[in-house]
């Protein structure tokens, strides 16, 4: 599935069972709830932390699937096409870091 065809899922999803978008306020709050949930995850799975036995079965592809949804419900609502901006994004990471990360001595 691309990026599109991943906004388009969640828009017929939101209309057929969500009734509507959240507003734009409130999927803010929920991306960041559902970052956390991650976050959590990555710091007691690979951190320094020791995950509890009620959080060994978290399921780190789906909390990240449930970010992924939150970030296409806020593109959706504020008519930005995420493949577009994406690939613009690419692009200018790609000349604005050419050789940067190549050159970085921490990274060797």
């Amino acid at each position: 599935m691309n990026i599109k065809n991943a906004q388009l899922s969640v828009d017929k999803w939101i209309n057929k069972y969500g009734v509507r978008y959240f507003n734009e306020l409130t999927n803010m709050a929920q991306l960041c709830e559902e970052v956390g949930e991650v976050a959590r995850i990555i710091s007691r799975r690979y951190g320094e932390q020791i995950e509890k036995d009620s959080e060994k079965n978290a399921d780190l592809g789906d909390e990240l699937a449930d970010v992924l949804f939150v970030l296409l419900c806020l593109a959706n609502q504020t008519n930005i096409n995420l493949e577009d901006a994406f690939r613009k994004n690419l692009k200018k990471k790609s000349i604005r870091d050419k050789i940067r990360h190549k050159t970085n001595n921490k990274l060797k």
